[in-house]
């Protein structure tokens, strides 16, 4: 059983004492990578939910010994304690609440010695019902070293639980909770007696970060519509004492106050801006001269402190969520949306070595949803996914060692942070020994001028690259191409048109490195939309989808062979089960079976497919369905032989909506099939489907952000299990029957009375064969 795809990002990673290592978040783990090569190392596997949280334990004094300790939270509503040098777990804390975020001040302070007691402060979702107001987030103090909560004290509550943010010397930390700012100073002798000191700066706009200034009380805070403000003197005249108990009626949560000083104590607040969207990364410089900013525009602005003159850095090219400085002062890394964390060099902030995690959905304009496939495809002989990106690039992913392989640039962009997409990587498809590639981009209008569609053949250059060959614009005409499938042995293609035509093109060879892609065929049926297209697993034949039936190509000779009765629903996808004599389609609520040898339908469900899979030699479909419910995107993967409808083994899996599922080969094509399932969120699963011992007892726990909502218990599931039995009956595939072509009306009666197509066809046909007639009689 191998598991990945895990999001690097989900939260801030921490730096090991002597910055060699970096702790990462990755799902219910923390994974350990090497700042010097990039690669994994160790994982601390312990927790049962997202861990949200990693804290290094610093050494008390800078002469004393490195430590690899480090303090862990989890919505699984624990706290842990680990030597991540063995790894070994030493401790484990149950608050039984939900935990976002957690703080550890005296682990900062500047002392010669830890103090018996190590308070956290923790940002929890609460259990209990309000009910005046639904507040469901608290920040509570907890004796780690006593393993218990602290009775009565309850710092604040919220809407929703915020992430703590703490100064660098321990002395102060806060929340931003839409348009305020609350801070709390920890006193000079923490213990469960102490009383908190606490103050409130207000904004007119919802805040997205908080920094504090290593030095000064000087706070900084960006907000949705990419504002800096920095409040000077913070509390220098006066703190609020916090009332520990605010369920005694002294609630903490109040009404959204416009000023932007509002009723907090600053000597002075102003006002800098440049994003032009919300600030997501702000940090002083160790010396706090500086102030670093940075958001969905991919730049990081540094902002001289006292006069306010900017520059900017080198652009990382995609928008930025987490800032980690190290121990080290010349290195630090940056967490970025699209799952990768840079290791950078300070002050220059160049990337001395990178982590890439799968890459992570993006959304797709409403107006292309219909002619855009999925996020992903299988290299089904290298064990590789291929990824859309934002960016247009592809990025090639191993997933059997859960790491990128390569990145292909299918067009040059500058990365815009405006929400106004001017172009789309609709389509990515693979041949199937993975040597070639086809992309399709769709350029969106500019006033209804500009607009077209791009199709681009590639050819796999060295180290899993690709090198353009061929660039065809408008390849049918102002049509989009729905779907792009390649020959099994030869250098064919074909491309599908919603504009009710297909294209076969064959490579030409130039010379030794590339060669070129030319039309070699065109076809159409009844000028319907193609909306798929396969070969066989030989290459005879061609079936390509025209809307709601099949129609069978000799590809070599452009002949129409047979078309294969109809389906209720246009068909979405196509693949021949192997060497066997079956062709599997789907549409999104029906999945049907055909036999080529009957040229007629073998069985069907009416199911919700999002997508199927087929063996290259046994007789076996894979097909994952989303199932409906109202709580979770929950669905299931059904595994078929052809020739019987009856499932062979089923699973249960969490968001199976944009999911995929393939078969792979580990050892080449000698070794056994495996299935690879990867979800909506490119998490992915890959087991042996013929091992029953192996699928029923895998518990994998995949995040659910849904379920984390509604529930309040973590937003865990099984990725797949037991699948119980599922009330499902094959049916007779409908529709008309099989029609040879040029002389339908010669098997158009064949068959029982139930499967005759409507009367519309009919009349249609048996008119062509009165006109047939006709003309022999005149002869």
């Amino acid at each position: 059983m191998i598991r990945g795809g895990k999001s690097l990002v989900s939260s801030p990673p921490a730096f090991s004492n002597d910055a060699k290592q970096l702790l990462v978040c990755t799902g219910n783990t923390v994974s350990i990578f090497s700042t010097a090569t990039g690669l994994q190392v160790l994982e601390l596997e312990g927790h049962t939910a997202l861990v949200t949280s990693i804290i290094v334990v610093p050494p008390p004094t800078p002469t004393s010994k490195v430590l690899c300790n480090c303090w862990t939270t989890s919505l699984d509503g624990t706290i842990k304690y680990w030597d991540f040098s063995g790894p070994e777990l030493i401790k484990t804390i149950n608050i039984q609440l939900p935990i976002y975020s957690m703080v550890i001040p005296s682990l900062l302070a500047q002392q010669s010695q830890y103090p018996s007691d190590i308070y956290a402060y923790i940002s929890v979702k609460s259990q209990q019902k309000k009910q005046m107001k639904d507040l469901n987030g608290q920040i509570l103090k907890c004796n780690l070293s006593k393993s218990r909560l602290i009775r009565g004290v309850l710092l604040s509550e919220s809407k929703k639980p915020e992430k703590i943010t703490i100064s660098s010397t321990g002395k102060y930390f806060g929340i931003h909770e839409k348009r305020k700012l609350r801070i709390w100073e920890v006193p000079a002798k923490d213990n469960k007696h102490s009383t908190h000191r606490k103050l409130k700066l207000s904004h007119t706009k919802n805040m997205t970060c908080v920094a504090f200034h290593p030095t000064d009380r000087i706070v900084a805070a960006g907000d949705e519509t990419g504002r800096i403000l920095i409040w000077r003197g913070f509390g220098d005249r006066t703190f609020n004492y916090n009332n520990n108990n605010l369920g005694n009626g002294n609630n903490d949560y109040d009404e959204e106050n416009p000023g932007v000083r509002g009723d907090g104590d600053a000597d002075s607040c102003t006002t800098w801006h440049w994003h032009s969207s919300q600030v997501k990364v702000l940090f002083f410089s160790s010396d706090g001269a500086y102030l670093y900013s940075g958001g969905k525009e991919g730049v990081l602005v540094v902002w001289q402190l006292d006069t306010g003159k900017k520059k900017f850095l080198p652009r990382i090219g995609t928008p930025l969520v987490h800032f980690t400085s190290s121990p080290d002062p010349c290195l630090s890394s940056i967490s970025c949306a699209d799952n990768r964390i840079h290791i950078l060099k300070m002050p220059s902030m160049e990337i001395l070595k990178s982590i890439s995690g799968i890459k992570l959905p993006f959304s797709t304009p409403e107006i292309l949803k219909k002619s855009t496939s999925n996020d992903f495809v299988f290299d089904q002989t290298a064990g590789l996914v291929a990824i859309r990106t934002e960016n247009y690039c592809i990025q090639f992913y191993s997933l059997f060692d859960d790491r990128e392989i390569s990145q292909v640039q299918v067009c040059e962009r500058n990365h815009q942070p405006s929400d106004d997409i001017m172009m789309v990587l609709n389509i990515v498809s693979l041949s199937f020994d993975g040597s070639l590639m086809g992309t399709v981009e769709t350029k969106m209008s500019e006033e209804g001028i500009g607009g077209f569609v791009t199709l681009k053949f590639w050819e796999r250059s060295h180290n899993l690259g690709f090198t353009l060959s061929t660039v065809i614009y408008e390849p049918h005409r102002d049509a989009g191409v729905s779907a792009v499938a390649f020959h099994p042995t030869r250098g064919m293609a074909v491309s599908a048109s919603y504009g009710g035509d297909f294209k076969i093109w064959v490579s030409k060879g130039e010379d030794k490195t590339i060669s070129r892609w030319a039309c070699h065929a065109v076809g159409s049926y009844r000028k319907k939309p193609m909306t798929a297209a396969v070969f066989s697993s030989e290459g005879s034949i061609l079936a390509v989808a025209a809307d709601t039936v099949i129609t069978l190509w000799d590809p070599e000779k452009n002949v129409l062979v047979a078309v294969i009765g109809s389906t209720h629903e246009p068909i979405v996808s196509l693949s021949f089960i192997g060497e066997s004599d079956f062709l599997a389609s789907a549409s999104k609520g029906q999945l049907s079976v055909w036999s080529m040898s009957k040229l007629s339908g073998s069985w069907s469900y009416n199911l919700h497919t999002e997508s199927i899979a087929c063996s290259k030699k046994d007789s076996l479909l894979a097909v994952l369905v989303a199932l409906p419910s109202q709580e979770i995107d929950k669905g299931a993967i059904l595994l078929f032989n052809a020739e019987n409808p009856v499932p062979i083994a089923s699973w249960f899996v969490t968001k199976a909506k944009g999911g995929g599922i393939a078969f792979i080969k580990r050892n080449g094509p000698t070794g056994p099939s495996l299935l690879a399932y990867v979800n909506g969120d490119h998490e992915y699963v890959i087991f042996n489907p013929h091992n029953e011992e192996e699928t029923q007892t895998y518990e994998s726990k995949v995040r659910v952000a849904d379920l984390e909502e509604e529930t309040g218990h973590g937003g865990y599931v099984s990725m797949y299990g037991e699948l119980p039995e599922l009330k499902m009956k094959a049916i007779e595939a409908s529709g008309e029957a099989i029609m040879v072509a040029g002389r339908p009306w010669e098997t158009i009666f064949s068959g029982p009375s139930h499967t005759l197509p409507p009367l519309t066809k009919l009349c249609s046909v048996f008119l062509e064969s009165l006109m047939e007639k006709r003309s022999g009689m005149v002869e």
